[in-house]
């Protein structure tokens, strides 16, 4: 028996610049506003690491006064507050890059994902060899539809730095969706093999190799992806998923239920728990599950009936 499964979408992992050798004119403030940003980006507060980087970008550039800045409306257009700030400023410290950089790392993980392109275009602008600015654009490439450019992004992160493990598994993740299941493996086995103790290097692959129906390699993945972040809750959906198609139902139901705990808004672990329900002959609480896949992605409705009817097409065999 084949259980039809289903793999959620990839989190793409991002860096950011944790070295920083500063230019001698880069002011004491613009460090420690710098530095701050990445303690508060260490702890996932966002909204103040954006703060911090923008007074380290302000301190460590000059803004021309706004009466010459091109605050103006063109045919019905307005610019947007960072095309503004792009035309306003005029960069006398290359440290400014590394900022928008990081700054832009910070937009992506607040789903701003327009100001985290503008802040890895400014980024480039500055330096244009800086790869964690591809690497940060990337993401939110990605994130926005734009796989060509994403692809090209990540490529070019690695022809400047060919160590960059990020990088190789943003790729690796981007290549599993479009397909080229063998270029992701490659790509996520150099990531590893640079950093060994990359959590989402381990859970990208594990996804790799479930769609290769390889169980027991995904298994050893998705274990040590939650061995290194146990809070990684896609990581259990994956490895459950994988405990589906063995057709050990008890664990499986194990994950699906930590991976909720973890993210309520997983719909492939609700839909696959309710899918193990159908075949258990727990209509009720496959339904509650169904409900619940629904309201969060009312999308997958028809995809969802196929599977409850392939569901139990399967139960009805003896």
């Amino acid at each position: 028996m084949r259980l039809i499964r289903f793999i959620s979408l990839l989190v793409l992992l991002l860096a950011w610049s944790t070295s920083l050798h500063a230019q001698s004119q880069t002011p004491d403030a613009a460090l420690r506003y710098y530095n701050d940003a990445e303690r508060k980006v260490n702890k996932g507060d966002w909204a103040a690491a954006v703060e911090d980087y923008t007074r380290a970008i302000e301190l460590s550039s000059h803004l021309v006064s706004p009466a010459n800045a091109l605050y103006h409306s063109v045919n019905g257009f307005v610019e947007s507050e960072s095309q503004v700030e792009a035309n306003r400023i005029r960069v006398v410290d290359p440290f400014t890059a590394r900022a928008y950089a990081n700054r832009s790392f910070a937009f992506y993980h607040q789903k701003n994902f327009d100001r985290a392109i503008s802040d890895g275009d400014q980024a480039l602008r500055i330096n244009p060899g800086l790869a964690a600015a591809y690497l940060n654009r990337g993401a939110a490439r990605r994130a926005k539809g734009d796989l060509t450019g994403a692809m090209a992004d990540f490529d070019r992160a690695l022809s400047i730095d060919p160590n960059l493990f990020e990088a190789y598994n943003n790729r690796g993740a981007l290549r599993h969706d479009l397909g080229d299941v063998d270029g992701a493996l490659l790509d996520l086995n150099r990531a590893i093999a640079l950093n060994d103790a990359l959590p989402e290097a381990y859970f990208h692959r594990g996804y790799v190799l479930l769609a290769k129906k390889d169980y027991e390699a995904a298994i050893a993945d998705f274990d040590r992806s939650i061995e290194l972040r146990p809070t990684l809750a896609s990581a259990y959906q994956g490895r459950g998923t994988c405990l589906m198609d063995k057709l050990d139902f008890p664990r499986a139901i194990s994950d699906f239920n930590r991976a909720l705990e973890l993210n309520p808004s997983l719909d492939g672990a609700c839909m696959n728990r309710g899918l193990i329900m159908v075949l258990l002959g727990r209509d009720a609480e496959a339904q509650k599950d169904f409900d619940r896949c629904l309201a969060l992605s009312p999308e997958r409705k028809d995809e969802l009936l196929h599977r409850i009817q392939l569901a139990r097409e399967l139960r009805a065999k003896p």
